[in-house]
């Protein structure tokens, strides 16, 4: 089982930017499609972006030329980097990791996802 650890969550300012970390441990990810994924309460769990093992992204439209998504293979983590936040990216941030190498179509779809890290809050301010 893959152990990922997600950190970087913070309150901001409309406009800030942040970026989140997604660690994963006993477990080498370099073979793995890696997930972003955010739930605002009361909402239904949406896909943000997934990165492939070559490092290609996907993103959702929401975020599209906002949001980076990338991977250092050395140290095993997958970033996000979250850029002109506004208040509806409010949410807890989740990573996950997929037996698959490739993202495909089904990258923003929950159930493609076997492990998932605890999650990480990131509250925007208008």
């Amino acid at each position: 089982q893959v152990q990922l650890v997600e950190s970087g969550g913070d309150s901001v300012q409309a406009g800030g930017s942040l970026r989140l970390s997604c660690a994963a441990s006993g477990y080498d990810l370099r073979n793995n499609c890696v997930g972003w994924f955010r739930q605002a309460p009361g909402k239904e769990r949406e896909g943000v972006a997934a990165v492939n093992n070559g490092g290609y992204g996907k993103y959702a439209d929401s975020v599209k030329g906002r949001f980076g998504v990338s991977r250092d293979f050395g140290a095993n983590t997958v970033y996000l980097q979250m850029d002109s936040l506004k208040p509806e990216d409010t949410a807890t941030y989740y990573c996950a990791a997929a037996l698959t190498a490739s993202c495909g179509t089904s990258w923003s779809i929950a159930s493609k996802y076997t492990s998932w890290g605890q999650g990480t809050q990131v509250t925007v301010s208008s």
